[in-house]
């Protein structure tokens, strides 16, 4: 470092004040050629380009300060000769990309809560002893609700129930009308029961014989009967069926006549069918005695086919 610089502790040496020539203070240098006293402050630079008026070609030159601290500011003004500046303005602009983004969200949803909450504007106007009233009209209109819905669900299970019985009492009427039907005649039969025949012998097979035979099948519990002779015709056994002897052979059932031999099929439980017709005394026994032949043979599925016309009652009536 040079006689005209001293150290300052800026890191930039400061140059020593220029010797003024002697003379009285405060008056101005006599010299023609003298400069003015503020261009030697070396806090006022100079023209841009202009050299300083002391500065020429000898050693000692005078730093201008203003100059240094301009090419500082520009060498430290430059933007990406650095190789780390980019990659940090890129950083700092995504952060606040993103913070914004944020609070844009934020914003939108306070907005969004705000109307929501206050969507009814008269609830929020509405005085505290209204919202009470509201409230309670409300919790009784629900009372109310929750006892209809308990008597339609007492409806509901009256009206299955009802179904119900309605469901069993018409199966139970069409199951007596069914066996009404069979015990009238007017409905076919099936079921166990027995084939008897009636074979005559020296003697034809009268009525009365055929009626009582009839009848000891039913006290047995014959359920459906029928008769049928050697043409092949047949006739329904009802509770109003009549027997009447014919001319030769011929045995009339209800107007209908038939040839023998005849055949009762009869539905029920054969054993005990068969035991009333075996009695002694009874019906087999007669015809025999007749010279005729009674043979029973026993039917797991006999079948009752032939059908009676329905009656039709003149007098009778229900009892209600």
């Amino acid at each position: 470092m040079s006689d005209e610089h001293r150290e300052t502790g800026t890191g930039w040496p400061e140059p020593v004040e220029p010797v003024r020539p002697a003379g009285p203070a405060g008056e101005p240098d006599p010299r023609p050629d003298a400069p003015d006293a503020d261009e030697l402050s070396p806090l006022v630079p100079g023209e841009p380009g202009e050299p300083s008026p002391e500065s020429g070609d000898d050693d000692g030159a005078t730093v201008n300060l203003a100059e240094v601290a301009s090419a500082e500011a520009g060498s430290s003004a430059q933007p990406s000769d650095s190789p780390s500046a980019g990659p940090a303005g890129r950083r700092v602009s995504s952060a606040a990309v993103m913070i914004a983004a944020l609070l844009a969200l934020l914003g939108f949803t306070l907005v969004v809560q705000l109307k929501t909450t206050s969507t009814d504007p008269t609830l929020a106007a509405t005085r505290q002893e209204d919202l009470v009233r509201i409230f309670s009209d409300l919790d009784s209109r629900e009372k109310r609700l929750q006892q209809d819905i308990e008597g339609l669900e007492d409806s509901q299970r009256q009206l299955r129930s009802g179904e119900q019985g309605r469901q069993a009492a018409l199966e139970e009427a069409t199951k007596r009308a069914d066996e009404l039907g069979i015990l009238a005649g007017t409905l076919p039969a099936r079921g166990p029961g027995l084939a008897v025949r009636f074979e005559p012998g020296g003697k034809p097979i009268r009525a009365d014989r055929v009626l009582d035979a009839v009848q000891e099948l039913r006290g047995a519990g014959a359920e459906a009967m029928q008769i049928s002779g050697g043409d092949r015709a047949s006739a329904r056994i009802i509770a109003s069926t009549y027997f009447l002897d014919g001319a030769g052979d011929v045995l009339v059932v209800d107007g209908r006549p038939l040839t023998g031999p005849y055949t009762i099929t009869v539905i029920g439980d054969p054993e005990t069918m068969r035991t009333a017709l075996n009695i002694p005394g009874g019906v087999a026994a007669s015809v025999r005695g007749d010279g005729g032949n009674v043979s029973v043979e026993d039917r797991e599925v006999a079948e009752v086919s032939a059908l009676h016309a329905p009656l039709k009652l003149e007098h009778a009536r229900p009892v209600s």
